[in-house]
């Protein structure tokens, strides 16, 4: 259902000063939505600051060139924080997707509001505003700032633009509406620039996220009869190419360039027992339930876990668990 954004509004006409923060290993989703909302407040004369548990990263750096993302404990301080009216969270309704700033978001003591798209949520002691059949944070964002009156400029239209063109696999994923590309139209009318946008987020990579990437090839496993194709990366790929974990961004979607293929699996070994797993259907399979299993969440299409177990277990756990559900 369309969201209503006339008390989310009216939230923010009452205060002046906002923290708005995401998920941790933020992605162009998460930072767009917050540079865009930053800027869409502070035209109306609010203060603003971005708050996130963990820097971005480097190959979305083009988004945030101005540094306006703080992180926490290195930029920012939590007293920082709680002196501010109001707080959003975007991209997220979970805790475990906080990191260090969930203990901030508990203890905040004004109100608090959630925009999303996410299935998956936890009760963060906010007002909601989403959408879970939208395709991404940041078209839910352009809809807030039309809402508020507030004039599209380029700046906005950017982060925007490569939240929606990220989140949809560049408009490929089924998540693409009509209403996409409408939004998409609008912030190209504003003064967004595909082909730079596309060339910052996919023609400036390291050479050590292109030896990552075969590595990730490399270790490819089909499974039941093709249908499930599922590959990994240790904490030795990443030190030997000299690559960093959000070197993977995407790469699970290269998967689905078999025939044939439903479900596609990446494991990431983060820490000696923890295990970060991206699951994607291009079926009706739902990974969201089986990312649920393990504390995880996500969306029918796309989800994920930070399996709190080795490399090996997390393989095992996970793949059982698929293919008992596909039978």
């Amino acid at each position: 259902m369309p969201i209503d954004w006339q008390p989310l509004c009216d939230l923010i006409r009452k205060h002046d000063s906002f923290v708005l923060t995401s998920h941790c290993r933020a992605d162009c989703d998460a930072v767009g939505s917050e540079l865009a909302l930053a800027l869409i407040l502070e035209s109306l004369g609010k203060q603003v600051i971005i708050a996130n548990g963990d820097p971005v990263p480097a190959h979305i750096g083009f988004i945030d060139r101005d540094a306006r993302v703080r992180v926490l404990g290195q930029s920012v301080k939590p007293a920082q924080l709680w002196e501010i009216d109001l707080l959003v969270v975007v991209d997220t309704s979970a805790w475990g997707q906080l990191g260090p700033m969930a203990d901030v978001v508990r203890a905040f003591p004004g109100e608090r509001v959630v925009i999303d798209h996410h299935v998956s949520q936890d009760d963060l002691g906010a007002v909601e505003f989403k959408e879970e059949t939208a395709e991404a944070t940041g078209r839910l964002i352009l809809e807030l700032g039309e809402a508020l009156g507030v004039a599209i400029t380029a700046e906005m239209a950017t982060p925007l633009f490569a939240a929606i063109a990220t989140d949809t696999g560049w408009f490929r994923f089924s998540s693409v509406q009509e209403k996409t590309f409408l939004a998409l139209a609008r912030l190209v009318a504003a003064g967004a620039q595909p082909a730079a946008i596309f060339s910052a987020l996919y023609e400036q990579h390291s050479l050590a996220r292109l030896y990552l990437r075969g590595r990730i090839l490399n270790n490819v496993v089909a499974d039941s009869g093709g249908r499930l194709l599922s590959t990994h990366l240790t904490q030795q790929d990443f030190i030997e190419t000299g690559a960093n974990t959000t070197d993977t961004e995407d790469a699970i979607n290269t998967l689905h360039t078999v025939a044939g293929s439903e479900l596609a699996v990446l494991f990431v070994e983060l820490e000696e027992k923890v295990t970060k797993v991206s699951l994607r259907s291009r079926t009706d399979f739902d990974v969201q339930s089986i990312a649920a299993q393990f504390g995880g969440g996500g969306h029918r299409a796309a989800a994920g876990v930070a399996f709190r177990g080795s490399l090996e277990e997390a393989r095992q756990a996970v793949l059982d668990a698929i293919r008992a559900a596909l039978g």
